[in-house]
């Protein structure tokens, strides 16, 4: 098999790629003008598209990953959106457009695109949330999982799971070419390998293959989403920003809601501890989506492998698309340094009692 050469667009090429995409979606209306709202964070980039009618929608181009993931996620994200219809979420995930009855994806060699319907916002939570609002969003996402948990067995099943990603990186961290592209040692090489095989012990032992799996978008952060502030607390509003997707465990959510409740609060410069996990504010998150949504002990206690995992995955073995140069590399050496040898010496038995109490 011949490998296809890997093609990165400058800025001038990312418009023509979408207004090709575009004409290959079909519609009648033409593209008027094509503004880049991107985050700048990811590698994936966002444009605002307004039409010659006056609608507006949001293209998001794609370059990393694998283009079947990409088109399977948007489409069990689009029957996720379906299936909530008869629920107060109804309207709360942005759609996609679609063609033939299929969420439309296009692809252009290591290029996507995907079509979204442009959401309307409410209100942003604050940098820092205060107790009822910790609180809130507590019961909000434990309602949110309940009903996703309700359709999830009407959805198709993802190619995805935490275990392939985990054996990608068991697989990726051998290759001398690949540690050399990101400095990591021979050193670096054995961490890995030993926290990959910590991993999957511990999420055996925790019974990870008989937790409910359920659609989650694991990034939290309060840029993805907007809320109807109340006066004491607040109910999801919109929410549209889908990279994270995966259909796993519920508690890989709660990795980002402890991020958002801690009481730093958001930060531009950050480092990703495992202390905002015992934090009150935290407990406290715990206590409010229990008492809507109760946990069992075992999904408590799997949050260990649920930080573990995000160390692994999103920091080490695919941080340069999640992360800028700066703070990649800088994440990656803490991983291999300070995070790993911290999450060792953490008891999460003290959260599970802490939660309890």
């Amino acid at each position: 098999m011949v490998a296809r050469p890997t093609w990165t667009p400058t800025d001038l090429e990312f418009p023509q790629l979408i207004q090709r995409a575009w004409n290959d979606y079909g519609d009648p209306r033409t593209i008027s003008t094509i503004q880049e709202i991107s985050a700048d964070v990811s590698t994936n980039r966002v444009y605002l598209i307004k039409l010659n009618t006056g609608f507006e929608i949001v293209a998001k181009t794609s370059t990393y990953g694998s283009y079947v993931h990409f088109r399977q996620d948007h489409r069990i994200i689009q029957q996720w959106i379906r299936r909530l219809a008869n629920s107060r979420f109804r309207s709360f995930l942005a759609g996609m457009l679609q063609k033939d009855h299929e969420v439309f994806t296009w692809r252009e060699g290591n290029i996507w695109v995907v079509f979204y319907e442009k959401t309307q916002f409410y209100d942003f939570l604050p940098q820092r949330l205060n107790p009822d609002q910790v609180s809130a969003l507590g019961t909000e996402m434990a309602s949110f999982h309940q009903a996703s948990a309700t359709v999830a067995p009407l959805l198709n099943t993802s190619w995805k799971s935490l275990g392939s990603d985990i054996a990608a990186l068991y697989d990726a961290i051998g290759n001398q070419s690949w540690r050399e592209e990101r400095n990591f040692s021979k050193e670096a090489e054995s961490i890995v390998r030993t926290q990959c095989d910590t991993f999957l012990i511990q999420a055996e032992k925790l019974g990870y293959h008989q937790l409910l799996k359920l659609p989650v978008l694991i990034d939290w952060n309060i840029g993805n989403f907007s809320v109807g502030l109340e006066e004491q607390g607040f109910k999801f509003f919109s929410r549209w920003d889908y990279d994270w997707f995966r259909v796993e465990p519920r508690v890989l959510d709660f990795h980002f809601c402890a991020r958002v409740v801690r009481s730093e609060g958001d930060q531009a410069q950050f480092s990703y501890t495992v202390a905002p996990y015992f934090e009150e504010r935290f407990i406290e998150f715990l206590r409010a989506y229990d008492r809507v949504n109760p946990l069992a002990d075992e999904e408590i206690l799997f949050l260990k492998e649920v930080y573990r995992f995000f160390i692994l995955n999103y920091v080490l073995r695919q941080g340069e698309h999640f992360f800028r140069p700066e703070f990649c590399h800088r994440l990656q050496r803490e991983a291999l340094h300070d995070y790993f040898p911290a999450l060792e010496a953490t008891d999460f038995h003290q959260l599970l009692r802490a939660v309890r109490k």
